[in-house]
């Protein structure tokens, strides 16, 4: 009897506890509403000049939430069709990928069998009126902005080819972002799917692409390659899973502050093939509802992870309808994989003094283990059971692309040349890497060498103590030296100019599809999968032996 009154006890004091708390948060935000209401008043009453009301508090809406983390924020109406189109893939516009050079937004990409193409606009092609008004000096997100609208409405746009002006009317369509752009069989075995993103139906757009791989080939391997894809929705992922993973098993769990945020979401049909063996290819860029496939597929020991660690979004967020047409995108809760553990890398809680955040450190990783009793961690994304290192660019490789030079030889090139050989096939000869190099020496583009600044500073140096004038042929041969050393930079490096330049060109005529299916040849990734999946006993050895999905001992283990 003592101990029930003793329990009763306890539990009582816990309610009236949590309910002060309650109650002294809700003053909290009643208290600090008014003062935001009395400042916000008094600033429109008082300021010197007009206020705008809106951006006003916008900026402050922004400001609040940036103390929280960057996946919540506020979504004015305005980008209501932006947001839609992160969820979908689908919006209404030209359908053209666009970036900013110098004053102008130029067309990157005109997207295959979209109003852009279909009307006849370039990659290279500078935007500088829509429907007539000049957008020179425009950003990109201007632009974009007014280029998108309803379907089956027009709009006219004007482009700058050379030096001639081209007129086009567009009439907008609901433009769709492929899930997958590419998918094929590498040899006679083993199958590819390139996945971009994880909007509606990407599980059925996975299912009816290995199908139809499986169905026309003898198919013994498949990769489905995860990188770059930043995720997308929940569901689609738990979908994907379940394409290589039986009824009833748990692909993820959410776990919030609100109880009807934690969720566990497990397969819910026969897997459509459990038993081929799977590689799935990741890199820093793979997030989120990749995480959860890639986490998944690994804690279950369905297949092998190769690439690179993934960037570690373990938050999920809801849209939540705000009142005018406005909307919060909100971190709710974190979602862990079937291991039981959560791949966030970076806790948003825990800020210094200037506000940063930093990676969780690998001393506070924790253990866990996969169905076959692998270790595995948390923290940190999905750490591949096959690392292999990105490829980085040059100095001289880096500045030829974000100055345009790979991008402007390509439009020269695509204008010279009415086709080139399918993407398998089309290779930068000697001829034409000797004419992009003639090309590039014409070209004013940022590249400095360490060499370069040093001369710099020794010139200013020389300068400041009067010295300059007695030595200015000498530094002016230095500078004619390093000037030619820099275009024998590019020869010394052209092996991946060269990789770099038939990408851009290859996409003129063939589109995105057409730069993944020349990659893949000479891409190490995906060499190291195909050796992996042609080696049934390395395969087995890295996800622990072959033991089936099925087997109890197994099974129990399961969290």
């Amino acid at each position: 009897m003592k101990k029930s009154i003793f329990f009763l006890s306890m539990v009582l004091v816990f309610h009236c506890a949590a309910t002060i708390a309650q109650n002294s948060n809700n003053f909290e935000i009643a208290k600090n509403l008014e003062i935001y209401t009395t400042l916000y008043k008094e600033l429109n009453t008082n300021y010197v000049d007009d206020i705008k009301p809106g951006e006003l508090m916008e900026a402050g809406i922004d400001a609040m939430l940036k103390t929280l983390d960057p996946y919540t924020v506020f979504i004015p109406e305005a980008e209501v069709e932006d947001f839609r189109f992160m969820t979908t893939g689908q919006y209404g516009g030209i359908g053209a990928l666009i970036h900013k050079q110098g004053d102008y937004v130029v067309i990157a990409e005109p997207y295959e069998g979209n109003p852009a193409q279909k009307s006849g606009l370039l990659a290279g092609d500078r935007i500088t009126k829509v429907d007539g008004k000049d957008v020179t000096g425009y950003s990109t997100t201007d632009v974009s902005a007014i280029l998108k609208g309803q379907p089956g409405t027009s709009v006219i746009v004007t482009v700058e080819r050379e030096s001639e002006s081209i007129e086009k009317t567009i009439i907008r369509e609901n433009v769709k972002i492929d899930n997958i752009p590419y998918y094929a069989m590498l040899d006679e075995g083993t199958g590819y799917i390139k996945l971009s993103g994880f909007t509606q139906d990407a599980g059925q757009d996975v299912k009816k692409a290995f199908t139809g791989l499986k169905e026309n080939n003898a198919m013994t391997g498949l990769i489905l390659d995860l990188r770059g894809n930043g995720g997308g929705l929940l569901n689609e992922a738990v979908s994907i899973t379940n394409l290589f993973v039986d009824k009833g098993r748990l692909v993820v769990s959410t776990k919030g502050k609100l109880a009807n945020k934690n969720k566990s979401y497990k397969t819910t049909l026969p897997a459509l093939d459990q038993e081929i063996p799977l590689v799935i290819l990741v890199d820093t860029s793979s997030a989120s509802a990749s995480e959860i496939v890639a986490g998944a597929v690994q804690d279950l020991d369905r297949g092998i992870i190769i690439g690179q660690n993934t960037y570690g979004k373990g938050l999920v967020q809801n849209v939540i309808p705000l009142s005018y047409n406005t909307q919060m995108k909100v971190t709710v809760a974190k979602y862990y994989i079937p291991s039981g553990r959560c791949i966030q890398a970076i806790d948003y809680t825990h800020k210094d003094e200037n506000g940063k955040t930093e990676k969780t450190p690998d001393s506070l990783f924790t253990a866990f283990k996969t169905l076959n009793g692998r270790t595995v961690y948390d923290g940190g994304g999905i750490e591949p059971d096959i690392e292999i290192d990105a490829e980085s660019l040059s100095e001289i490789s880096y500045a030829l692309l974000t100055e345009f030079v790979i991008f402007d030889y390509a439009t020269r090139f695509a204008k010279e040349h009415p086709a080139i050989d399918p993407p398998g096939e089309f290779h930068i000869s000697d001829d034409i890497f000797a004419d992009f190099l003639a090309y590039a020496s014409e070209r004013d583009y940022d590249y400095v060498p360490v060499s370069e600044l040093a001369l710099r500073e020794m010139k200013a140096a020389a300068e400041e103590e009067g010295y300059y004038a007695s030595l200015e042929s000498e530094f002016k041969a230095l500078e004619q030296s390093i000037a030619a050393l820099k275009l024998k930079d590019i020869e010394k490096h052209n092996i991946e100019i060269r990789k770099l330049l038939k990408l851009e060109i290859i996409s003129r005529y063939y589109f995105q599809k057409g730069k993944i299916i020349s990659s893949l040849s000479d891409d190490p990734v995906i060499i190291k999968a195909r050796e992996v999946l042609d080696d049934q006993m390395a395969y087995l050895a890295i996800i622990g032996g072959s033991t089936g999905p099925d087997d109890p001992e197994k099974t129990d283990k399961q969290p």
